[in-house]
């Protein structure tokens, strides 16, 4: 592969090791590209509200001050399995893919019909990323969190779905994501796309044609950033369409098989620096 043009990451299980850390090899590699004039953009299932817990650990050198005023090294973001393009630098939302209000209800029947144990949430998009004037995540009580850092507000089961979402949640802790997402999947047909980012019984639903590929291009687009050659990163289903969209994808070495084989490459584990050893080769 020519030098990238553009770097794309996955953040969890990818670009953070297991401590929730940007690791000082993976800062340096990032550095080293922003040097080179070339972006790294977060391609996430987290919402904006989760990104500066990954942006702060990546400081802009003394050097660099000038070409990355906002402080991070990180100018652009792609939330929620890419649904959401967001401004980093500007703390602006600015494209959202949503389900709208009839597709949402449609969805909600048809996880009760086929997933009828699952807990729901939606997953809101505001002007920023902590926009006052939007609940950005609600769940019904019968939602357990897949993380450790649960910041939802519970609603009633039919109030899941009265505002537009750019993903709604089934959890079901006692399944594996894989099973839910093979019973879901020909239940849903168009109305969504299904995927999933941990095996411990989430899926996640967007509108059809809604993955990192999909907002990294529409990234590109509103940016102007060059998509001439693309490295990028992941480990999970979630990161399939990224990583074979690329010009080159490596998946991490502890990566689902579906993630290995989309990509060109297997890096070492996001513990042993794997995006950064890949970055290293070329800057």
């Amino acid at each position: 592969m020519l030098v990238p043009s553009l770097i794309a990451s996955d953040v969890d299980g990818t670009l953070l090791d297991d401590e929730n850390k940007v690791t000082a090899a993976t800062v340096d590699a990032v550095t080293a590209a922003t040097r080179a004039g070339v972006d790294l953009v977060l391609a996430t299932g987290r919402p904006p509200r989760w990104i500066a817990e990954v942006t702060d650990q990546l400081v802009v050198p003394e050097d660099l001050v000038a070409v990355r005023p906002g402080g991070s090294l990180v100018r652009y973001a792609v939330c929620a399995n890419g649904a959401i393009v967001y401004d980093v630098e500007n703390d602006r939302v600015l494209h959202a893919a949503e389900l709208d209000v009839p597709r949402l209800r449609k969805l909600v029947e048809v996880l009760a019909e086929v997933l009828p144990e699952a807990g729901l949430a939606a997953e809101r998009a505001g002007a920023s990323a902590h926009d006052a004037a939007t609940r950005p995540f609600v769940a019904t009580n019968g939602y357990e969190h897949a993380w450790l850092n649960p910041d939802h507000e519970l609603v009633d089961d039919a109030d899941i779905s009265d505002a537009p979402a750019v993903k709604l949640l089934a959890r079901a802790p006692r399944m594996r994501s894989e099973d839910m997402a093979e019973i879901l999947t020909p239940a849903v047909g168009d109305l969504a796309e299904v995927t999933f980012s941990t095996s411990n019984g989430l899926v996640e639903l967007s509108v059809p044609q809604t993955h990192k590929a999909a907002g990294l291009a529409r990234l590109a687009q509103v940016t102007g950033l060059s998509t001439d050659a693309v490295l990028a990163f992941g480990d999970m289903p979630n990161d399939v369409e990224m990583l074979r969209w690329a010009t080159h994808g490596a998946a991490m070495a502890h990566g689902h098989p579906a993630a290995i084989a989309a990509a060109d490459e297997v890096a070492p584990t996001n513990n042993d620096d794997g995006v950064a050893a890949v970055v290293s080769r070329y800057f």
